[in-house]
């Protein structure tokens, strides 16, 4: 088995469009949660999303986006992207130039690409009502490779020249770990030398307004009191957009180049609830059971965790089953530090494991775990635990992130210190 490594990173997040900021946001516990123009209508009762700075990209129309000068998407390609997949490129681009991967090996057959989003429901929407007020016949031939969940896998294969293997991942908020978790067996496995990985979603008002429907965003209008996992009074997650990038590859093939890792990926797990489409089972069976088969993987003991990203959206059902998970797991005092990083960033759907993943890889390597922001009051069920409610410099050398989406799916991702 081949020991795997995360060698680049990139963000677009609404606590920074880089390493750099993202960093200094999490020692800083500063939000990129805010009031969001197009939620200001009386007919929408949620008022905030972690928006995405230096993009201006509400137009249907790619051409008239606008986005940091230093990304050239070319045209062509521009016009096959949803929003979230211009995020997608961006993050792509500063992953592979902080793992220093020219073209020839990107295009190897032995590196890959799989990906994670729900695809662009704004693009979708448009296409159709576009299809249906102009006829078939008026439609961009574009209509569907921008739109649908695999979007991401069909710009960025043939942008890249990806030659290796490649997949999309829909498993709501755990798709992007499924999909880090998948890259990291075909690297261990041999089947690959390396991988990029990427989540994306577009968190605009298409995406994010039927979870409002389902009465699972909070309606709370002040960003202090707002999205606040673990927190007795949390109303329901706000959400974001944007994308995470993750460049992986073996041991050999770092050695092959002389480069340096960010982080080793120790190994994942996943489990299935078994118990609602929407709702989390409330005793956080399956998500230990996930951490259980994720720590097997990794080979170690839940006494060797030094730092717990939690997935933690702020639900009322959610975050309370989660803990109850962990306290299996860790033990019902554990000293073992746990934060909610949702309280920042909001929560990023299928985005959001990937996007928790790089957010322990920088925690990790810079030495601190962040703090859960404006937590006020701990959920009965958070006593007895060791959450954070300020960034604390402890230099923690493994961490262990926690995804759980709809149907019950859980991925569980272990990371450690290079």
């Amino acid at each position: 088995m081949q020991k795997v490594y995360i060698t680049g990173l990139g963000f677009i997040t609404s606590i920074g469009n880089e390493y750099a900021e993202v960093r200094q946001s999490l020692i800083d516990l500063r939000s990129g949660i805010e009031k969001y123009a197009p939620f200001d209508r009386e007919d929408v009762p949620v008022k905030l999303a972690g928006t995405i700075k230096e993009f201006d990209i509400l137009s249907e129309d790619a051409e008239d986006w606008e986005y940091p000068s230093r990304y050239r998407p070319g045209r062509a390609l521009l016009r096959s992207l949803s929003p979230h997949g211009l995020y997608a490129y961006c993050a792509v681009e500063q992953a592979l130039g902080c793992a220093g991967w020219e073209s020839d090996l990107i295009s190897n057959v032995k590196t890959g690409l799989y990906t994670a989003s729900a695809g662009s429901m704004s693009q979708l929407h448009y296409h159709l009502n576009y299809m249906h007020e102009k006829g078939v016949a008026r439609l961009s031939p574009k209509a569907v490779v921008c739109s649908i969940p695999g979007t991401l896998n069909f710009s960025l294969v043939s942008h890249y020249k990806i030659k290796g293997n490649s997949c999309g991942f829909v498993s709501a908020c755990a798709s992007s770990g499924h999909a880090l978790g998948m890259a990291h067996d075909d690297i261990a496995l041999g089947r690959q030398d390396r991988m990029i990985v990427v989540g994306a979603e577009d968190g605009d008002f298409n995406t994010l307004l039927p979870f409002a429907g389902m009465r699972a965003m909070s309606d709370e209008p002040d960003p202090e009191k707002s999205s606040i996992p673990f927190d007795v009074n949390r109303s329901g997650f706000i959400g974001t957009g944007g994308a995470v990038a993750m460049t992986l590859e073996s041991e050999e093939s770092l050695k092959t180049r002389g480069a340096k890792p960010i982080v080793e990926f120790l190994g994942w797990g996943q489990s299935s609830d078994g118990y609602s489409a929407v709702l989390p089972e409330p005793e956080g069976e399956g998500v230990a059971r996930s951490m259980e088969s994720a720590l097997e993987s990794a080979g170690i003991t839940s006494e060797d965790v030094d730092y717990i990203n939690a997935h933690a959206t702020a639900t009322p059902q959610g975050d309370p089953a989660e803990l109850k998970a962990i306290k299996k797991i860790f033990g019902e005092k554990s000293s073992v530090a746990i934060s909610a990083t949702k309280a920042l960033t909001g929560h990023a759907l299928s985005a959001s494991s990937i996007l928790e993943a790089g957010i322990s890889a920088v925690s990790l390597n810079e030495g601190f775990c962040p703090g859960t922001a404006k937590l006020r009051e701990l959920d009965l069920e958070g006593e007895g635990l060791n959450i954070l409610r300020e960034t604390e410099f402890s230099n923690p050398q493994i961490a262990l992130s926690n995804s759980s989406g709809f149907g019950g799916a859980n991925a569980t991702l272990i990371l450690k210190k290079a």
